[in-house]
């Protein structure tokens, strides 16, 4: 038998270690398991846990430059607080017919990745900890795929039996098919000419798709109206008052006047958004914008049940302030809002101390999943972190697996 050469054990033993941990292989990141717990820690005011133990609902909210998504909500009577390590998340969409959530991730190259609650397990266990509840309904990867960095990804939206996104990079609504590729599907009038769209820059900041049945009956914010020698990012890119929202069905402007509009959504028929610039989120109405609430940070994300608006603000990144010509930076705060939908009155709110970029809020039943397997402040347990990968299947991964019922 071949003798190792002692000289190289260190290598080949520092080689077998790598990569174990099951958060560095869902996310393909090898410090996706060293997170600062102080950009976790928070703290609430008003009876924030009490009225999302009462909607049902988990909260998932992805903070962009901190590269994470969290995951909120209330098991058995107690807060819950997950999260996932993922490089720049921006958009949320939930597929209610499979469970599924998918989440943008925009670095470049970009990625769409899609999580769903366990539902079974390949090998099951007597173990204590499997029998709560968050495990057997932490949210498990299915899928991901890559797809060019020019894209820029931002919303997501399921509509129609389709996943779409908004192409920042082309001022354009692409279609994600199911097995691969994409497809510009739509964009606004005003980049069309003689040679065909104008998909070579990112001229508009189109970031938000207020989804309805069909694209047609969908709206779309963007932060200008039309393309000019100034683009998005550049220092002197005019946007007081520059933000519009686009109808799916014309392609034309419908409402003026905002200040980089984001998470545009319908409810009830009632188109909302945030206007960001000016800390507001409110109601679009005969053309005009009008505030519901103003609140203490760049408005982005927008997400509604029942009686409730979850409204996300972020700070204000420094060398953009201009941005935000409505809003004092020093008194900007991270944090999730719950608004009275009716009244528009603050009624909670929970804040990140150290937190930077709310994009996106996204909702889905508490009963479907709790969050992600990955929970703060108790560290994770190596074993039972190990175990739920190793033997937890999706529904969709447990179809033809004997003895498992999803």
């Amino acid at each position: 038998m071949q003798k190792r050469p002692a000289h190289l054990e260190p290598l080949w033993q520092h080689h077998h270690a790598l990569l174990r941990d099951p958060h560095q292989i869902v996310c393909q990141w090898q410090d996706a398991s060293k997170v600062d717990p102080e950009l976790l820690h928070f703290h609430v005011r008003g009876p924030f846990w009490d009225i999302l133990e009462e909607s049902g609902q988990t909260l998932i909210v992805t903070r962009e430059y901190e590269h994470l998504v969290l995951g909120l909500s209330v098991v058995c009577g107690r807060p819950r607080v997950s999260y996932l390590h993922l490089p720049h998340p921006n958009g949320l969409a939930v597929n209610p017919a499979r469970r599924e959530l998918f989440i943008a991730s925009t670095r470049n190259p970009n990625m769409v990745l899609a999580f769903a609650p366990c539902a079974g397990e390949f090998s099951p266990s007597s173990s204590r900890e499997r029998k709560r509840p968050d495990w057997k309904t932490s949210l498990l990867p299915v899928w991901s795929r890559y797809l060019p960095g020019c894209l820029y990804l931002h919303d997501l939206a399921w509509l129609d039996g389709d996943l779409y996104a908004n192409s920042v990079g082309l001022n354009a609504v692409v279609r994600l098919p199911e097995n691969s590729g994409f497809e510009s599907v739509w964009w606004p009038r005003c980049i069309d000419s003689e040679c065909g769209p104008r998909f070579d820059k990112n001229y508009l900041q189109l970031n938000s798709i207020a989804a309805g049945p069909t694209l047609a009956a969908s709206y779309f914010s963007a932060s200008a109206e039309k393309p000019s020698g100034r683009r998005p990012g550049h220092l002197n890119f005019p946007v007081d008052r520059r933000g519009v929202i686009f109808s799916g069905a014309t392609r034309e402007v419908v409402c003026r006047g905002l200040t980089r509009p984001h998470s545009a959504r319908l409810q009830h028929g009632e188109l909302w958004v945030d206007n960001s610039g000016y800390g507001e989120v409110g109601r679009v109405a005969d053309g005009q914008f009008k505030p519901v609430a103003r609140l203490p940070g760049w408005t982005r994300g927008l997400f509604f049940h029942r009686s409730k608006i979850f409204v996300g603000t972020s700070r204000v990144i420094p060398r953009f302030q201009h941005y935000a010509p409505g809003l004092d930076p020093e008194k900007c705060r991270t944090g999730v809002h719950i608004l009275d939908l009716k009244s528009g009155n603050l009624l909670a709110s929970l804040f990140w101390p150290q937190g930077n970029q709310i994009f996106a809020i996204e909702g889905m039943p508490c009963a479907w999943s709790s969050g992600f397997p990955f929970e703060y402040p108790q560290p994770e347990r190596g074993v039972r972190i190990k175990a739920l990968f190793s033997h937890g299947l999706t529904k969709a991964a447990a179809c033809g697996v004997a003895g498992v019922r999803a």
